[in-house]
C-alpha cells in the first residue's frame, strides 16, 4: 500500500529557532472558516465556483501567444512512440500500460524479452481501457494489476474512476483477456488485496461502518473464499480506528511461506505480525524500519533486509539509522541478533534502496545526490552457520539518476532471469537509457534509449550549496539553458526553484522534455532544491524538518532564493516557485512568508489549510509528519506556518497559480479552493484551475497533462519572462 510518504518533535528547541516574522495573524484561530462549503467536493455550489475560476483563468492563460505551440508539443512528447515502455515481468512476459493519442486511457500490453529488444516491438493487447470505458460508459484509470504466480493467468484488476484513488477491482483471466464471471470484485473503494491461492484472497475494504480508519483506508482484513459473498468472508486481523491503515503480505516461495499482517500506527511505524498456527505473533521489527525477506529455492537460505530509520543498538552493537542490515531470518525468527551491515551512511552519503537477484543485492547509495551502485554477492554459509555477504562497486554513469529493478521470480525453481536486472540511467539534460544488466559483471545490454526532445547543445548542469537560517549547507541544482550566466548585481535569467521537502522523498536529477521544450528552449533556469525533509542524507535529513520543526524545509528554500539571487543567477522579478502536495505547502508557505523574494507561485494539489488537514480524506495519515493541529501545543508550531491561516489582507503577495483536481481523495481539492478564495477575497490576484479528473497526479491522460502543463508553462513566461514587469489581467 503507497499512502504518499508525510514527520517526530522537539518543540522547546523549535520554537526558540522561529523567526519573528511568523506571528500568528489574530484571524487564525479566532475567526470561522468562511469557506468550509468549498469543501464540498461535488456541491453544486462548489462546482459553480470552479468552473467560474476555471474560466476565468483559462481566459488569462490562453491569451500567451505560444499557448498552443507550447500544449501542442507537450503533447506530442507525451505521447511519443519513442518513449521508453516501462515494463513489469509476469512469468514468460514484460507487461506494459501505455498510453498514447490513439490510446488515452491507455492499453495494458505485454510482449516477451526477445520482442522487447526490437526497436519496434510487437505488443500483445490485453486489455483495451478506452474500449472498456466506451462500452461501460465510465471515465476509467487504469489503477493497477495483481497476478497470482507463477501462472500469472487470474489477474486482480484495479480501475478508477477519474483518477481516484478508490477503486474498483475486478479478477481478469489474462490468458481469455476476459473478466471472469462470478470472479472476486469489490466495488469502488480504498482497498487491499493479497492471493492466498487461487480460491482465496485476503482482504481488506469498506465492509461497512467501523470497518475504515481515520485516515479512510481498511481497519479489519478478512479471508475471502471465491463463491462465496463477502459479507460471509471471516475477519483475520484488525486495527484501531486511529490507525492510518492495516495492510497484509503473503510470500508463497516454495519452502518460505510467509503471511504478515500489519498495523500502520503511524505514517512511518508498523506493527508487524507474523501469521502462525497459534495465532498472530509480534514481529520484533524496529517500528520505523523498511524490511524485506530475501530468499530463493536454492541452497542459500533464507535472509531478513532491514533498513534503519532510527538507532538500533542490540547487545554491544550499534547501528546508525540509514543502515542496510541482513540477517539470517530462520535465526532471526527464532531469536538471534546477528547481522552483517550492507549499508552505513555518511555525512554526504545516504541509501536510495536496494533490488534483488538469486543470489546478489543491487544496493543504491546516494552520494552528494547522485547514484551509485554497490553489488553485495550473497555466498554460502560460513563455518559457524552464517550467510555472509561480499561487496563490489558496479560500473555505470554518474553523476545523476540510477534505478534497477531486478527480474528474479522466487516463485520458480528454474528461473532463467535469475540473475538479471534491468537498470535505467537519467540526469537532467541526458535522456533515459535502459540496460539489461546481470549480476557479477559490469556487461550490460542496451535495451532502449529515449530520444533528445531537446537541443542540449551549450547548456549546462552544477551543484551549489545555500546556508540556511541555523548554519546547515543545503545542496541544490542548477540547469542553465544555452548562453545563461550569472551577472554581477542583479541577475536577468528567468528562473524556476523546484522543491518538496517531505516524507522522505528525495529530488533526484531527471530527464524533463517538457522544461527543455517550454522552459529551457526560451532561456529559462531551472533550479531543484535538496531541502530538509526530503531523503537525500538519509532519515537524518528527514527528520530534521518533521513536526515541530518543519520550518527547517522552509528556510532552507528560502535560503536557495536567497542564494539564487546574492549569486547573480536571477532577481526576485524574475524568480519563480513550484511545487506539488507536500511541495504545494512548501511553496504555499515560502510564498507567505516571503513574498518580496518571488514573482510566480505554481502551486499544485497543495495542502494549505493546516488547521483541517487531519479532518479531510487521507490527512489524518499524515500527523506523524506535521503534527496534530487538535493539540493545543502543536498548532501553536503548525499555525505559525499554515498559509491559509498566515494570509495577510494587507500584504503583496506575487500573483499565484493553484492547481488541483476534483478527484483528488488524497489530498482534498479544498485545500486549493478555499486558498484562492481567501486570496481573491483579501483583494489579491490569483489564478485558480482545477482539472475534473486526474486525481492527485492532476491528470487522467496524456491531453489532460499537456494542458495542465501548458497553463502552467504560460503563468511562468507572464510572470517571468521579459514583461515581467508589465502588469497582467488580474483575475477577480
Amino acid at each position: 500500500m503507497n499512502l504518499f510518504r508525510l514527520p517526530p518533535r522537539l518543540l522547546a528547541l523549535f520554537i526558540l529557532a522561529l523567526p519573528i516574522m511568523h506571528n500568528l495573524p489574530a484571524h487564525a484561530e479566532t475567526a470561522p472558516d468562511p469557506y468550509l462549503w468549498l469543501e464540498d467536493v461535488q456541491g453544486e455550489a462548489a462546482l459553480a465556483w470552479v468552473r467560474a475560476r476555471n474560466a476565468a483563468s483559462q481566459k488569462v492563460l490562453q491569451a500567451e501567444p505560444d499557448f498552443e505551440a507550447t500544449r501542442a508539443r507537450l503533447l506530442a512528447i507525451l505521447d511519443s512512440k519513442d518513449r521508453i515502455p516501462a515494463v513489469v515481468r509476469r512469468g514468460e512476459w514484460l507487461y506494459n500500460f501505455w498510453q498514447d493519442g490513439s490510446h488515452p486511457r491507455g492499453l495494458w500490453r505485454r510482449s516477451t524479452l526477445a520482442e522487447y529488444r526490437k526497436a519496434q516491438p510487437q505488443w500483445e493487447t490485453v486489455l483495451d481501457l478506452d474500449e472498456l470505458a466506451k462500452v461501460e460508459a465510465q471515465n476509467w484509470v487504469w489503477g493497477g494489476a495483481d497476478c497470482l504466480g507463477p501462472e500469472y493467468r487470474r489477474c486482480l484488476i484495479s480501475l478508477s474512476r477519474g483518477g481516484a484513488d478508490a477503486k474498483v477491482v475486478r479478477e481478469f483471466d489474462s490468458v481469455t483477456k476476459t473478466f471472469v464471471k462470478d470472479g472476486f470484485a469489490l466495488p469502488e473503494a480504498k482497498s487491499d488485496l493479497a492471493w492466498i491461492d487461487a480460491d482465496q484472497l485476503y482482504v481488506g475494504t469498506d465492509f461497512g461502518p467501523g470497518s475504515m480508519t481515520t485516515s479512510g483506508y481498511p481497519r479489519i482484513i478478512k479471508r475471502w473464499q471465491r463463491g462465496t459473498p463477502l459479507a460471509a468472508a471471516s475477519t483475520v486481523f484488525e486495527g484501531e480506528m486511529a490507525d492510518v491503515a492495516v495492510d497484509v503480505s503473503v510470500d508463497r516461495t516454495p519452502g518460505f511461506e510467509r503471511t504478515v499482517f500489519a498495523r500502520a500506527v503511524d505514517f512511518f511505524n508498523q506493527r508487524r505480525f507474523l501469521a502462525t498456527p497459534q495465532g498472530n505473533r509480534l514481529l520484533d521489527i524496529p517500528s520505523d524500519a523498511s524490511w524485506s525477506f530475501w530468499h530463493s529455492a536454492g541452497t542459500l537460505g533464507d535472509t531478513l533486509l532491514i533498513e534503519l530509520r532510527s538507532d538500533l543498538r542490540v547487545a554491544d552493537n550499534s547501528y546508525a539509522r540509514g543502515s542496510l542490515l541482513a540477517a539470517d531470518a530462520r535465526a532471526y525468527l527464532a531469536g538471534e541478533r546477528s547481522f552483517q551491515v550492507l549499508f552505513a551512511p555518511t555525512p554526504t552519503r545516504s541509501l536510495a534502496g536496494y533490488t534483488t537477484t538469486r543470489s546478489h543485492i543491487i544496493v543504491n547509495v546516494l552520494d552528494q545526490v547522485a547514484s551509485r551502485l554497490e553489488e553485495w554477492h550473497r555466498s554460502a554459509h560460513n563455518d559457524s552457520g552464517e550467510t555472509r555477504f561480499t561487496r563490489r562497486e558496479i560500473s555505470a554513469p554518474h553523476p545523476g539518476n540510477l534505478a534497477s529493478i531486478g527480474l528474479h521470480d522466487p516463485l520458480l525453481r528454474e528461473d532463467a532471469f535469475a540473475e538479471q536486472y534491468l537498470l535505467s540511467y537519467a540526469d537532467f539534460l541526458t535522456p533515459d537509457t535502459l540496460w539489461l544488466g546481470r549480476s557479477a559483471g559490469d556487461a550490460r545490454e542496451t535495451l532502449k534509449s529515449r530520444p533528445r526532445f531537446f537541443d542540449s547543445g551549450g547548456m549546462r548542469v552544477e551543484q551549489l550549496f545555500a546556508v540556511s537560517a541555523d548554519g546547515t549547507r543545503v545542496p541544490y541544482f542548477v540547469v542553465w539553458p544555452k548562453g545563461a550566466a550569472a551577472a554581477a548585481g542583479a541577475g536577468r535569467n528567468p528562473t524556476l526553484l523546484y522543491g518538496y521537502g517531505g516524507f522522505e522523498i528525495s529530488m533526484q536529477p531527471w530527464y524533463s522534455a517538457a522544461f527543455g521544450s517550454a522552459w529551457f528552449a526560451r532561456g529559462g533556469v531551472l533550479v531543484v532544491a535538496n531541502i530538509r525533509g526530503g531523503g537525500e542524507f538519509g532519515p537524518a535529513w528527514h527528520q530534521a524538518a518533521q513536526k515541530e520543526n518543519k520550518q527547517r524545509s522552509f528556510d532552507d528554500f528560502i535560503a536557495v532564493a536567497e542564494d539564487l539571487v546574492r549569486r547573480g543567477i536571477t532577481n526576485p522579478r524574475q524568480l519563480g516557485i513550484e511545487g506539488g502536495s507536500n511541495g504545494g505547502l512548501l511553496v504555499g508557505a515560502v510564498a507567505t512568508q516571503r513574498p518580496e523574494l518571488f514573482n510566480a507561485v505554481v502551486c499544485q494539489v497543495p495542502l494549505l489549510d493546516m488547521r483541517r488537514f487531519h479532518k479531510l480524506l487521507a490527512g489524518a495519515s499524515w500527523m506523524a509528519e506535521y503534527g496534530d493541529p487538535d493539540d493545543a501545543e502543536q498548532w501553536r508550531v503548525i499555525s505559525r506556518y499554515s498559509p491559509y491561516q498566515n494570509l495577510r489582507r494587507d500584504a503583496k503577495y506575487p500573483k499565484m497559480l493553484i492547481t488541483t483536481s476534483t478527484r483528488d481523495d488524497r489530498v482534498h481539492p479544498g485545500h486549493a479552493r478555499k486558498m484562492a478564495a481567501r486570496l481573491i477575497e483579501f483583494g489579491h490576484e490569483v489564478l485558480y484551475y482545477e482539472n475534473i479528473e486526474g486525481g492527485h497526479g492532476g491528470a487522467a491522460d496524456n491531453a489532460q497533462r499537456a494542458f495542465v502543463q501548458a497553463l502552467e508553462f504560460s503563468y511562468l513566461w507572464q510572470q517571468l519572462g521579459a514583461g515581467a514587469n508589465q502588469p497582467t489581467p488580474a483575475v477577480k
